[in-house]
């Protein structure tokens, strides 16, 4: 494997990993196009690692947050080492630990929000792995992408206004991630869309959507990982790999928090259904 081909599978990951468009999807398309293999496996969590820095580098202070106001809560609430300050009040004047540690709220909503996407990925992934075989699939499934990005078009603004995720958030959010090992949809959109669909702030969705998905991706890779391949890829392609999908990512990331901000994810829908066409007549 050359490092041509690991720079162009990385321009692949790391742009529709965060744009709403489904990396798995354009994966199968582009294997039936141009004849491209499906990466080795050493290979393919390399990529994710390269998007899984983006997401570490684009998101550091909401990172850094998190442990530092985790260490905090532990220390001060559950370990009791020090008082803590419970002035803050929230619904009948009782103490609102979420809004005295909104970071480590967030943080425990992420790993709530992972158990129903383990749980789907460990019950029906030989399912999904099928998948792959069927453009038909993938072209049906871009076509849903498109669709639900559609939804968030119809969600009112007024209606996207809390700023705490929540019980049935993360959820919703942590089974639609799971939804999303299915090729042809889109993690981003999908999982933005349901936290949008749940109330949540847009960009509080966002932010959300790709934090969640960093235990996810952390699990897959660790799951999968096999230094036995490392010689048949060479170590320069692979590190070429990573340099690209993470700065391709780090574009991505930008560019799709933008649109979720200002509630553009619906322009993302023609594409979709484009994409979708292309996989349903390459079939």
């Amino acid at each position: 494997m050359n490092i041509e081909h690991t720079v162009f599978l990385g321009i692949i990951q790391g742009l529709t990993e965060f744009l709403p468009i489904s990396s798995s999807g354009h994966l199968v398309i582009f294997q039936h196009l141009v004849g491209l293999k499906e990466p080795e496996l050493l290979l393919d969590i390399s990529l994710h690692i390269g998007t899984l820095l983006a997401i570490c580098i684009f998101f550091r202070s909401d990172i850094r947050a998190m442990v530092n106001e985790c260490g905090t809560f532990l220390r001060d609430v559950l370990w009791k080492r020090e008082p803590a300050d419970l002035s803050a009040k929230g619904i009948n004047g009782q103490p609102n630990e979420t809004q005295q540690f909104p970071y480590a709220s967030l943080t425990f909503w992420v790993l709530v929000g992972t158990i129903p996407t383990a749980l789907i990925g460990i019950l029906f992934r030989q399912l999904f792995h099928q998948m792959f075989g069927s453009t038909l699939i993938v072209g049906i499934m871009l076509m849903v992408t498109g669709t639900i990005l559609g939804v968030s078009r119809l969600i009112p603004g007024r209606a996207v206004k809390k700023r705490s995720i929540g019980l049935v958030a993360a959820l919703a959010v942590g089974l639609a991630q799971g939804a999303a090992i299915t090729p042809g949809i889109s993690r981003s959109g999908i999982t933005i869309v349901s936290g949008l669909i749940c109330g949540l702030d847009r960009e509080l969705a966002g932010r959300f959507s790709f934090l969640i998905s960093i235990p996810a991706i952390i699990g897959a890779s660790v799951m999968q990982f096999d230094m036995t391949e490392i010689g048949e890829i060479g170590y320069a392609p692979l590190i070429s790999g990573v340099v690209i999908s993470f700065l391709t990512g780090l574009i991505a990331l930008k560019i799709t928090m933008n649109y979720v901000k200002r509630g553009k994810l619906h322009y993302f829908l023609p594409y979709c259904f484009l994409a979708g066409v292309v996989a349903l007549v390459i079939k």
